[in-house]
């Protein structure tokens, strides 16, 4: 369980205890979407494209309303730090019932508007084809993974993280199997190509939620929370505190993630090889961003126990902790990215077109990690303070006003084509860096004035 720190070297520790696990996790979680893309490419350029398409869709709707539910993490990080346990079951609860609720509406919206979507993209038969069927697959496991990211996010608010490290690294074979069985047909299953990459992590999905509820059932300390012992009446008032904290997030996380969903849907008018390998590039960009993004995470969760003790001068010394890790980490990712271009577009195709132009798309994605090294700590560690409105503000001007406008530009009126979105999208995160970097400093000045316990 979290715990106060009374020095720098604690705290280190501590951050590190609660990273290292998160850090796996999302590691797991982003390996479920890598074999998907690189499995069903080794099938055809097309159902790599279709895949890629598919997940264009699905990824910023998931992860917009997951970032709903992610309120439970600050919600329960602050209400342990400030001795409030008999909270907590409440509050888990009636996030079960939001997740729930979520997912009906995804089903039932994306049931009606996802083959007319596709029907506008101007995209190859087989294609469009392909990426329908893999979002018919893996609305089979909606349910489970809403019901799962508040499980997760309640047993990480604890700092158990290295309880959901062992759900994902259990999730990987199963992953790794399915999609073995039904994209390539092995041992008698159908050969589903590309679309059974949906159908494999569906199936995937309903396999974790149904791990996480027996160990927090079964397993201390979630046991002791009793969260399933009874079934508490659905409660408007509860619903919407965690609606206060959790749409600002969702929302701000849609229009992180939706603007590279939306690059990949305007460029649609290019060939399959382009789209193939802006994926690919993307796609590995997207597995490097776990390093902020677990950091984002585990900033939330101490800052937010923190933050619940009034203890603002700690919170401080985590947030910049968090920042100089992730600052570090982008280093390292950039000069990986600069030595083993080749090999890393291998690993997504062995066509030669698609081979080289995945190495150019890489080289755009080394400018993205300094800024994502800076935003995406401070993100969490906003959040921590329950601060989320400014973030969802920032997100949407610094994506949309600024990189998409910007990207679409340069990728029609210029010479760089197809890489110009990308130089839009890198010029949206620099200047989302550096407006969610002025207003950490005004909370913590806020927070300094008001209580004395920061500096």
């Amino acid at each position: 369980m979290m715990r106060e720190t009374n020095s720098i070297r604690a705290k280190l520790a501590q951050f590190l205890t609660i990273l290292i696990p998160i850090l796996i996790t999302q590691a797991g979680l982003s390996l479920i979407t890598f074999l998907d893309t690189v499995m069903s490419g080794k099938v055809s350029a097309e159902d790599l494209a279709g895949v890629a398409i598919g997940s264009s869709i699905w990824t910023p709707v998931y992860t917009g309303l997951a970032g709903i539910l992610m309120a439970v993490t600050p919600i329960v990080a602050q209400l342990m730090g400030g001795g409030r346990r008999e909270g907590v079951p409440r509050a888990v609860f009636q996030a079960i019932y939001l997740s729930f609720l979520l997912s009906i509406v995804v089903i039932v919206i994306g049931s009606l508007c996802v083959p007319f979507i596709l029907g506008r993209l101007g995209l190859e038969p087989s294609v469009e084809t392909i990426a329908r069927h893999f979002l018919s697959f893996l609305a089979i496991g909606i349910i489970p993974l809403f019901g799962y990211s508040v499980m997760r996010s309640f047993i990480d608010a604890l700092g158990k993280t290295r309880v959901t490290m062992f759900i994902t690294l259990t999730a990987l074979p199963i992953n790794f199997v399915l999609n073995y069985l039904f994209i390539f047909g092995n041992f008698g299953f159908p050969k589903l190509g590309g679309a059974g990459a949906g159908l494999a992590s569906a199936l995937t999905y309903w396999a974790i939620f149904i791990m996480s509820i027996c160990i927090v059932i079964k397993a201390e300390p979630f046991a002791s929370f009793r969260l399933f012992q009874t079934l508490p009446r659905f409660n408007v008032s509860r619903m919407g505190q965690i609606l206060k904290i959790g749409i600002p997030i969702g929302f701000a996380i849609f229009f992180e993630t939706s603007i590279f969903a939306a690059v990949t849907l305007l460029m649609g008018h290019f060939d399959t090889v382009t789209i193939a390998s802006h994926q690919a590039a993307m796609n590995f960009a997207s597995i490097l961003y776990i390093l902020p993004l677990s950091i984002s995470m585990a900033l939330t969760i101490v800052v937010g126990f923190e933050a619940g003790a009034m203890r603002y001068k700690d919170a401080k010394s985590y947030s910049y902790i968090g920042i100089a890790t992730a600052v570090l980490f982008s280093l390292c990712t950039a000069a990986l990215i600069l030595l083993f271009r080749p090999e890393i577009a291998g690993l997504y195709t062995t066509e030669s077109a698609v081979l080289q132009m995945t190495q150019h798309f890489l080289m755009y994605a080394i400018f993205f990690q300094l800024s994502d090294a800076i935003a995406a700590p401070i993100q969490g560690a906003l959040r921590g303070y329950k601060d989320v409105n400014y973030t969802l503000i920032a997100a949407f001007v610094s994506y949309w006003v600024i990189g998409l406008p910007a990207g679409y530009l340069i990728g029609t009126y210029t010479s760089f084509g197809a890489f110009g979105y990308w130089i839009g999208l890198i010029t949206g995160l620099a200047a989302g860096a550096i407006v969610l970097f002025v207003r950490l400093r005004l909370i913590e000045r806020r927070m300094h004035s008001a209580t004395g316990k920061g500096s």
